[in-house]
């Protein structure tokens, strides 16, 4: 545990964590907020911005947050903060903003600071669900699950339409092996959204912390959730994932009930084979190598 993964593929879960290109403030330590913002406007990009900016003094809540958000996602995070500051001081609204800075300080590494604005947003507004997910992630990146558990639960309470909420949940299920309860997650989050592994999630805070193994595991476990939905394609995909990354699909499909059709579906066969062709060659498909064939049409009964 303790490596960040990123996936084109499973946004939702793996994210999640907001790993986006850090700047190299972000990178140093022992640089206090001017230096940090310093270094940022050595980047040839921060006068045109910086042209753009509204005056503090003078504009709304809503133009300085607007103005907070562009500098996040061009990634001057510091200028970001300082922006998201001005918006608070003029009347924004705060459990909102508080959630905004919380989440760009994690995006800078500074667990400690994101903590401190998140559980400030809980005590201004104690039914914020975004709040208690974001602290959730925190607890979770701290490897404090069953804390993490609790605050994915309260978040979801206050708002059970959230397919990121429950996914979250599963994700902190996960990590304590408790399968049952993640896959029961993960279903209900693709109920609410089924178009979530497609896309990054918007609201909150998601986070992911794989092993190898984990991953392999974790594939494994979303092709049992989409057998059971009857979603054969997707169910294909993860097990080709959790083959390709050494989970031993045949021998855990063996005595599981939900596999028990496809057990020696040539579909399932052939992709174990090449995924095992795969690792003997020591590459991987993402490396350019040549893609295995077409899946066979499963047998009829």
């Amino acid at each position: 545990m303790g490596r960040y993964v990123r996936s084109s593929i499973l946004p939702v879960f793996l994210v999640t964590f907001l790993m986006f290109g850090v700047p190299a403030s972000a990178q140093r330590t022992g640089l206090s907020h001017e230096e940090a913002r310093a270094l940022d406007h050595q980047n040839p990009v921060w006068e045109s911005i910086r042209a753009h900016l509204p005056d503090p003094g003078v504009a709304t809540a809503a133009q300085l947050e607007s103005a907070a958000d562009v500098l996040r996602a061009r990634r001057f995070l510091e200028d970001a903060l300082d922006y998201y500051n001005y918006a608070l001081r003029r009347g924004g609204e705060e459990a909102h903003l508080l959630n905004k800075m919380g989440v760009t300080q994690l995006e800078l590494r500074n667990v400690a600071q994101a903590r401190a604005y998140f559980q400030r947003v809980v005590k201004v507004q104690k039914k914020n669900p975004e709040g208690w997910n974001n602290l959730g992630a925190i607890e979770y990146l701290t490897g404090r699950y069953g804390n993490a558990i609790s605050n994915y639960k309260r978040a979801i309470k206050l708002d059970k339409t959230s397919s990121t909420y429950h996914s979250n949940l599963g994700t902190a299920y996960f990590d304590k092996k408790d399968f049952e309860n993640a896959r029961k997650e993960y279903d209900i989050a693709l109920k609410l959204d089924p178009e979530m592994l497609n896309h990054h999630g918007t609201v909150g805070v998601t986070t992911r912390m794989l092993s190898p193994e984990d991953h392999a595991r974790f594939s494994f476990e979303l092709a049992r959730l989409y057998a059971q939905r009857g979603d054969e394609q997707m169910m294909l995909r993860y097990l080709t994932k959790a083959s390709e990354a050494g989970f031993d699909v045949l021998r855990e499909m063996g005595s599981d009930s939900v596999f028990s059709n496809y057990r020696k579906d040539p579909r399932v066969l052939l992709l174990v084979q090449n995924a095992k062709e795969l690792r003997n060659r020591g590459t991987s498909l993402a490396q350019g190598a040549e893609p295995p064939p077409p899946l066979p049409p499963a047998e009829k009964q």
